[in-house]
C-alpha cells in the first residue's frame, strides 16, 4: 500500500512523534511505501507549555518526513490536503491528541476524501482531552465527522468516542511498546551515570509534568514515615508544563526534599534508559488518564508499576500480577508502594512483566488498522 499518516514526527520532540515513527517503520518493515506529512508550525508559542517543541538529536534513518502543515493557517490545510488528494494514497492515517488540530486535520481529511480512492482513519490518543478548553467538543465532532473510521488505545477512549458517533468502524487496539530507547544496564550502573546512590531504593515518576499527572498525590504519598524508615527516595524525571513552584513550595512543606531526586529538564531519548533501569517501580499516579506511553516504556524495561485506577491505566497494568492499581489517593498510593518494598515484590512483578509485555507488538497495532480500513466501506 501507499500510505500517509499525518501527525508530529521529527523534528517535533515528545512521545507521539515516536509513536508516529514507529508506526511508520512497521509498515515499511512489512513492505508498504510510507511518507510522513508533519507540521512547519505544530503549536502557537502560548499554547506550548514547555521550553522547545524540537528533538536535540538526529533525524531517524530511513523515513520519508515533509514539515507541510501549519497548524494556524487554513490556506495551508487546503493546499496540503489537495495534495494528499492528488497523490492518492491507500491509506491516510491522522493522529488526534488535541481539539485544537480538528480544524487543520480534519479539513485535510476532507479535501484528500475528494480522490474517492483513499480511505481515512485515525489513531485517538484523547476524544475528550484531560485539560479542557471551550470549543473543544466542537473541533472535536469536526474531526470525528471527517474521518472514517478509528483506532482507540484504550476503552475509555473508544466510550469517548461514542459521544460523538456510534455507526462508524473502530477498533481497539493497545498501545505497544515504546522499543526504540535502547536496551537496559545494570540498576547500578544507571544509578552511578544519573549520580545516584546505590544502595537507596528508588521510585521514578516520569514524563511532562502536568496537574493531571498526579505527581502532588506522589510528592504526599512520599511524606510517610514507614517509606522514610525504609529508606526509598522519589526520581522526578521530565520538563514541567505547569506551576513549578507548587511542587517546590510542597517538597519543603512535607519536608522531603532529601528524599525528592529532581531531573526536570525534558530527558532525551538516548538517556531515558538511564532512568528507567535506575529504578525499582514506576508511579504514573494520574488524577484522569486515557493510556499512557510511559507505561510501555516501562514494559520495555521490564519495570513494575504502580498506576491509579483511572481511564486505560488498569487495561495495561493487572493489580497485584505486574504492580499495583490503586485509587488516586495519596494514602492508597504510600501503602502500595509499602507493600512493594516491604514484602519484597520486585523479583515477582518483574518476572509477569516480561511475559505480559509480549502482547504489545507494534504489528499488532499495523495490523489493527489494516482491518479497520478494511472494515471502511
Amino acid at each position: 500500500m501507499n500510505i500517509i499518516i499525518i501527525g508530529p514526527a521529527y523534528p517535533y520532540r515528545g512521545g507521539i512523534s515516536a509513536f508516529n515513527e514507529q508506526v511508520a517503520y512497521e509498515y515499511q518493515n512489512q513492505g508498504h511505501n510510507v511518507e510522513i506529512y508533519t507540521f512547519s508550525l505544530q503549536y502557537p508559542a502560548f499554547l506550548f507549555p514547555g521550553k522547545t517543541q524540537y528533538a536535540e538529536g538526529p533525524a531517524p534513518v530511513g523515513l520519508k518526513i515533509y514539515r507541510k502543515i501549519n497548524s494556524c493557517n487554513p490556506l495551508n490545510w487546503i493546499k496540503v490536503g489537495r495534495e494528499i488528494c492528488k497523490k492518492k494514497p491507500d491509506l491516510l492515517i491522522s493522529r488526534f491528541w488535541l481539539p485544537f488540530m480538528a480544524p487543520c486535520l480534519g479539513t485535510i481529511e476532507r479535501i484528500a476524501l475528494k480522490n474517492k480512492h483513499t480511505k481515512v482513519v485515525a489513531i485517538l490518543d484523547n476524544v475528550v482531552p484531560h485539560e479542557k478548553r471551550i470549543g473543544d467538543k466542537l473541533f472535536a465532532n469536526y474531526f470525528i465527522s471527517s474521518t472514517q473510521g478509528f483506532l482507540a488505545m484504550s476503552k475509555t477512549v473508544l466510550d469517548d468516542l461514542a459521544m460523538f458517533d456510534t455507526k462508524k468502524p473502530r477498533v481497539f487496539s493497545p498501545h505497544p511498546l515504546y522499543d526504540h530507547y535502547g536496551n537496559s544496564v545494570p540498576k547500578a550502573e544507571a544509578k552511578q551515570v544519573l549520580g545516584l546512590d546505590k544502595e537507596v531504593k528508588y521510585v521514578l515518576f516520569f514524563g511532562f509534568i502536568r496537574g493531571y499527572k498526579g505527581l502532588d498525590l506522589l510528592l504526599d504519598a512520599f511524606a510517610s514515615e514507614e517509606l522514610k524508615a525504609m529508606g526509598v527516595k522519589l526520581i522526578v524525571a521530565g520538563e514541567f508544563y505547569g506551576n513549578e513552584e507548587a511542587y517546590m513550595k510542597q517538597i519543603k512543606t512535607l519536608n522531603i526534599a532529601d528524599r525528592v531526586e529532581l531531573h526536570t529538564s525534558f530527558i532525551p531519548d538516548d538517556k531515558v534508559y538511564n532512568y528507567f533501569c535506575a529504578a525499582d517501580i514506576v508511579a504514573q499516579p494520574y488524577k484522569t488518564a486515557t493510556q499512557s506511553g510511559v507505561t510501555q516504556i516501562a514494559f520495555h524495561f521490564d519495570k513494575p508499576m504502580l498506576v491509579t485506577n483511572v481511564g486505560g491505566l488498569p487495561e495495561i497494568v493487572p493489580d497485584g500480577k505486574i504492580g499495583y492499581v490503586v485509587e488516586p489517593e495519596a494514602g492508597k498510593i504510600s501503602a502500595a508502594l509499602i507493600d512493594f518494598y516491604k514484602n519484597g515484590r520486585e523479583e515477582g512483578f518483574v518476572v509477569n512483566v516480561k511475559e505480559e509485555k509480549k502482547k504489545y507488538a507494534w504489528s499488532n497495532l499495523v495490523k489493527a488498522l489494516n482491518d479497520l480500513a478494511e472494515s471502511v466501506k
